[in-house]
């Protein structure tokens, strides 16, 4: 599978999901991480590249239901949050125009 510029952008890079008491900090983990949303996915369909966040493997096993540390309407709030932040970065980065 070859990957976007923006997935690649993800390796190194600060989790932006930030879970408190899960999240690992570990950049060496951190991939991104869609956000699936009813009309922007589908089976075998994964959400555009600009609806994901930075996410260390243990805030990304929360936000996909991997790990059961967190209901699913939180996991999707910090995830949502964590996509903002990682489209805020990408901006003042110069990676997006607003």
């Amino acid at each position: 599978m070859r990957q976007s510029k923006l997935t690649k952008a993800a390796r190194g890079r600060e989790c932006q999901v930030r879970i408190p008491g899960v999240c690992n900090g570990n950049p060496e983990t951190t991939v991104l991480a869609h956000y699936r949303m009813a009309g922007t996915c589908g089976v075998g369909n994964k959400p555009n590249d600009l609806q994901g966040a930075w996410a260390c493997s243990a805030c990304h096993d929360a936000c996909d239901g991997r790990s059961k540390t967190l209901d699913r309407a939180t996991a999707r709030q910090y995830h949502a949050e964590g996509v903002m932040r990682t489209q805020a970065q990408l901006i003042s980065e110069g990676a997006l125009r607003p």
